[in-house]
């Protein structure tokens, strides 16, 4: 009886241990299931924010090259320069029939003005492997190169491929020149920009100084403080016929602080320079009464800055 009883016991334990681990196992596959399915709803790390910065910045890096590849050398020299200039950025076919017919390729077609830049305008993605650029190839001359701005610009589309583990330009389609209304001036060193109507177009950039002078000193008065003056002259401007400048006062805060506090003054004319706008370093300013002699085209120069042409470039300024 007792021998009986002893296997009952060891039979129960045992299915007892048996079904938790049953249990044990169901658990553990569950949770292997459930792991499974939480790994399959991960995505997949997104590449395309990081594709679009690669092939925009490729498009910008070529751009700086088409200054160096002369169109008008002879034939040897152009294939030679492409090679050397456009071969990490061009693909084989595309740099092959551009050194056989240069002529519709992209690069420098007359000495002035010259390719400076491409400006990325979009980027869009049209197969895993290929994304459309589309912006402006922005050319200068001497006077952009100095005080900055923009000559022209010409649009341009690109078709961008994948080879490999690199990006390269795969097509490059040329547009007709830009059809804008005004221009830019840009001027870097100062950080402003300057809008202006497209009849001033080929303007350029005079530079002079003004004088800050003192006040009430017994001995005379003494230059105390000095600063530029940017004037954009009309294209149209001759010796013999000239026209009305857009003069532009560059002071620093401290500068013009001092001369609102009558530290100093610029001129006789019974008031200041009149603020145009500023930026975290500069305030640009017209001066007081220029246009007083009403010379040919200040009617225009008027109407310009009434429109508040003058945009700081930095983010911290504000245009008043």
């Amino acid at each position: 009886m007792r021998k009986v009883l002893s296997l009952a016991l060891v039979s129960t334990l045992s299915v007892g241990l048996w079904g938790c681990s049953a249990k044990s196992s169901e658990v553990q596959a569950g949770q292997g299931v459930q792991q499974t399915v939480q790994q399959s709803e991960v995505p997949e790390v997104n590449t395309v924010a990081s594709d679009e910065k690669d092939v925009k910045s490729l498009i910008e890096e070529f751009g700086k090259k088409l200054r160096m590849v002369s169109l008008l050398a002879p034939s040897e020299i152009v294939r030679k320069n492409m090679q050397e200039q456009y071969g990490d950025f061009l693909s084989p076919d595309l740099l092959a029939k551009w050194q056989k017919d240069p002529k519709n390729a992209l690069g420098k077609m007359v000495s002035s003005p010259w390719p400076d830049r491409i400006e990325v305008a979009s980027v869009e993605q049209l197969t895993e492997d290929t994304y459309q650029i589309k912006g402006d190839i922005v050319e200068i001359t001497s006077a952009e190169e100095k005080n900055g701005g923009t000559f022209t610009k010409q649009g341009v589309a690109f078709e961008v491929r994948k080879s490999g583990n690199q990006w390269l330009i795969d097509t490059a389609t040329i547009g007709a020149e830009e059809e804008i209304s005004s221009i830019v001036y840009e001027n870097t060193r100062y950080g402003f920009r300057f809008t202006l109507p497209n009849s001033w177009q080929g303007y350029t950039i005079v530079s002079n100084q003004w004088e800050g002078l003192s006040l009430g000193d017994s001995t005379g008065e003494k230059v105390v403080a000095t600063g530029p003056i940017l004037s954009i002259r009309h294209p149209e401007w001759t010796k013999k016929n000239p026209r009305r400048d857009i003069p532009i006062m560059i002071f620093t805060l401290a500068q013009w602080n001092s001369l609102q506090q009558e530290d100093f003054h610029i001129g006789a004319a019974p008031v200041g320079p009149n603020e145009l706008g500023r930026s975290s370093k500069y305030v640009y300013a017209l001066p007081a009464r220029y246009n007083f002699a009403f010379p040919t085209g200040y009617e225009e120069v008027e109407k310009i800055v009434a429109g508040a042409p003058l945009q700081p470039i930095d983010s911290s300024g504000s245009n008043e």
